[in-house]
């Protein structure tokens, strides 16, 4: 018999209806109710770690959760996380880095109806990521609508389908029908032993690129980041002519801020060496991202400037890809 621990975290999940909307709101006891019918193969034991919108979920809080796992790792076989929908992509990115070395499942899902209310995804999501979470594997993944995405590759794409989540380039781990898992790819397990290696440093800054920004803004992001991600367009451009960005962004490298360049477009991720636009900032000391989605460079460089402020080192750390950054051509030329 597999010993799983339900960590609940709020959420649309555990919301109901109040006059100023939907809000997290069911007591443990209420939320233990949705679960009594749970397979006789497993034991699930439930945890309130926090009650809220996933909208209000801070760097903090991932290390409560983090800190969860980390402290009852030994006595459980694995781990489901429920959780806000908007912001699960961000969360399951920062424990895929937090705990390390991980050789049990922690599974996070959601749903984007209340468990309470009589038509519901909320019910076989939790089914689901409890059968999951009874595999032999390790790692962080995201269960939802029957599909396992790696921790660092779910992206929400609809705000209201059952659907929500993307794999964004990268192959579904497996998927999920009643209690069957068919795997489509596995990651390579890990015999290191488990680490919590969770110091987060939540001083970085995203930017959206548009036509007619100010270069100016990155005066006032200098005085108040450590790291700064760019989402630049298409495959890494940066505008050079009139409003050009380039003096700003060489400031603020020479000033130890961290710069990564990422895309707005969501696969295939970035080549700087392509166009003009690129080259001419890719001959700064900036880092570039592959193809990771935003939700994991957020969180990968928080975490890596909670190690190191040098820019040399963060570049090194970004720039080399841990196991759960890989994408399947780096797979494959592995």
């Amino acid at each position: 018999m597999k010993k799983l621990l339900l960590l609940a975290t709020g959420g649309t999940i555990a919301s109901i209806e109040s006059n100023e909307g939907l809000a997290p709101g069911l007591s443990a006891e209420e939320l233990l109710h949705h679960f009594e019918n749970t397979p006789q193969t497993i034991q699930v034991d439930c945890k309130i770690l926090m009650n809220r919108d996933s909208t209000n979920m801070q760097p903090e809080h991932w290390l409560q959760m983090a800190q969860a796992i980390a402290e009852h790792y030994e006595q459980y076989d694995g781990f489901v996380i429920t959780h806000g929908t908007d912001t699960l992509g961000y969360t399951s990115a920062a424990l895929s880095y937090m705990l390390t070395n991980l050789q049990k499942p922690v599974v996070i899902t959601g749903s984007q109806v209340p468990i309470s209310f009589k038509k519901t995804d909320a019910k076989k999501n939790v089914a689901d990521a409890l059968r999951f979470a009874s595999e032999d594997i390790g790692g962080v993944f995201v269960v939802f609508d029957g599909r396992v995405i790696i921790g660092t590759r779910a992206v929400k794409m609809r705000t209201k389908s059952y659907d929500a989540f993307e794999s964004i380039n990268h192959p579904y781990v497996a998927y999920i029908s009643g209690n069957d898992v068919a795997y489509s790819w596995k990651p390579a397990q890990t015999q290191s032993p488990f680490a919590l290696n969770a110091s987060l440093c939540p001083d970085v800054f995203l930017m959206k690129l548009y036509p007619g920004m100010k270069p100016e803004v990155f005066d006032f992001i200098k005085k108040m980041y450590k790291g700064v991600i760019i989402e630049s367009f298409g495959n890494g451009g940066l505008p050079f002519e009139d409003r050009s960005l380039l003096p700003k962004i060489k400031n603020l490298t020479e000033a130890g801020i961290s710069v990564v360049i990422t895309t707005q477009c969501l696969e295939e991720g970035e080549d700087l060496c392509l166009y003009e636009v690129g080259r001419k900032v890719a001959h700064y000391n900036v880092i570039l991202s592959g193809d990771m989605n935003t939700e994991a460079i957020v969180t990968k460089l928080m975490w890596t400037l909670g190690k190191t402020t040098e820019i040399a080192n963060v570049k090194q750390i970004m720039e080399s890809p841990l196991a759960w950054d890989r994408s399947a051509d780096s797979e494959k030329e592995d």
